[in-house]
């Protein structure tokens, strides 16, 4: 019921003038529990407005999706059923609608000879509830393939609706299928003032700063795609290069994070090296080059995965995994021959090694990964020979962040000599 208009009582007469009202004028508004999800048009003038009175039911939901021509009439339905109004406006009963549908339903003009007709009929063999078991069905043998013997990984998780369970399995394969989408080729030879060196510092730089502010691990991995794939496309000066960081971590920060930090405190952070306009048209520069386009796999997507599939996954696991995988980041060499998924799995490996987990690699993580150990064992190995130069090496970022006993101080532990002999 909408809630009516109570005119606001006069003000008193003050010097023989009516104060005006200082409130502003009341609306009609319907409460929010009469509130559905039926909208009613624009009201033609000087004609009632005859509001469909059917609500969207499961079975006319499907109705409705397979008749995409379907045009609700103005006329409420007589109380004899469903009405299918033909080509020579005869009215034909539609008995088996009647037996199954509410009263004062609305009618629907369709031409029973056309295709249209044809599919509503058939969809009205079929419900939604039907369409839905049937998909249910179809999802739930393709999960039977995984073998029995398979630690089941997402059981913790099956009370969790933010898991995702049911579609866990369908997402990553997804995120497989479209990661070449987002991968990053061999950029630095048309980059006539940019080599791998400055994007090595420009990437350790950046994983300072994404430090300083406190950001979720998404935006950093995020940020180091955006830099390699605008970089890959556009010639950037070397006087340039750190605007194009920041701005990236902006565009980043701001498809991830909740606050994202400011145009000026990039600008703080950069020591003032530039000013707002410079970075918002660097901003504008960078998404036209991309086409807008940032929904990516980033190594952190199947990071998250891969780490729940290496079982026992414990805070030690998570930080060396994740210690390797920034160290990859770092590496043009990685990026460029390497996969964000074997990445992932490669930094996985090598950390079991280096925590002398056994066996090194599982059928679990084989199953959840799509990769083998022999596949992943020169990536691991490019990882594992970036954490013996770690300390030594002048660009420390991914070191000293992982240094912190807060992350378990995991660049402390011994590199995985399994993999590669310890030098002497």
């Amino acid at each position: 019921m909408a809630s009516r208009v109570v005119p606001a009582p006069e003000q008193p007469i003050v010097g023989g003038e009516k104060q005006k009202n200082p409130q502003p004028e009341a609306r009609n508004r319907r409460v929010l529990r009469d509130i559905g999800n039926l909208v009613p048009g624009p009201l033609a003038e000087g004609k009632p407005h005859n509001q469909i009175t059917r609500s969207i039911t499961r079975r006319f939901g499907a109705q409705l999706l397979a008749n995409g021509q379907a045009q609700v009439c103005k006329k409420q339905q007589p109380d004899n059923g469903n009405v299918l109004v033909g080509k020579d406006g005869a009215a034909k009963a539609n008995k088996a609608a009647m037996n199954r549908k509410p009263k004062n339903e609305a009618v629907i003009a369709i031409d029973p000879d056309s295709k249209t007709g044809a599919k509503l009929r058939e969809a009205s063999a079929k419900s939604l509830t039907a369409i839905l078991t049937a998909r249910s069905k179809a999802a739930s043998s393709g999960l039977t393939k995984r073998p029995k013997h398979l630690m089941d990984i997402d059981a913790v998780d099956v009370d969790n609706e933010l898991a995702a369970v049911e579609y866990v399995e369908d997402m990553y394969s997804f995120y497989k299928e479209t990661e070449e989408d987002g991968r990053v080729h061999d950029y630095i030879d048309s980059q006539p003032e940019v080599n791998c060196k400055m994007r090595g510092i420009l990437i350790d730089w950046l994983v300072e700063v994404h430090k300083k502010f406190e950001l979720v691990p998404e935006s950093l991995y995020l940020t180091i795609n955006i830099v390699d794939r605008f970089l890959a496309v556009k010639a950037v000066p070397r006087r340039e290069l750190q605007l194009a960081g920041i701005s990236a971590m902006l565009i980043a920060c701001k498809y991830e994070e909740i606050w994202a930090p400011e145009v000026s405190d990039f600008i703080a952070i950069s020591d003032n090296a530039y000013v707002r306009e410079q970075v918002l048209i660097m901003e504008k520069v960078v998404l036209g080059k991309l086409g807008w386009y940032l929904t990516v796999p980033t190594p952190y997507v199947f990071l998250v995965r891969y780490i729940k599939a290496s079982v026992p996954a414990d805070k030690e696991m998570e930080n060396m995994t994740f210690f390797y995988a920034e160290l990859g980041l770092m590496g043009y060499t990685t990026i460029i021959e390497h996969s964000s998924s074997k990445i992932a799995a490669s930094a996985v490996y090598a950390a079991r090694c280096a925590l002398n987990r056994r066996p090194s690699w599982t059928e679990t993580l084989e199953h959840h990964t799509g990769y083998s150990e022999d596949q992943l064992t020169a990536c691991a190995k490019m990882l594992v020979s970036f954490h013996f130069g770690a300390a030594e090496n002048k660009l420390k970022a991914v070191y000293r962040k992982y240094l912190n006993p807060e992350r378990g101080a995991v660049a402390l532990i011994p590199p995985a000599s399994a993999l590669i002999p310890i030098p002497f």
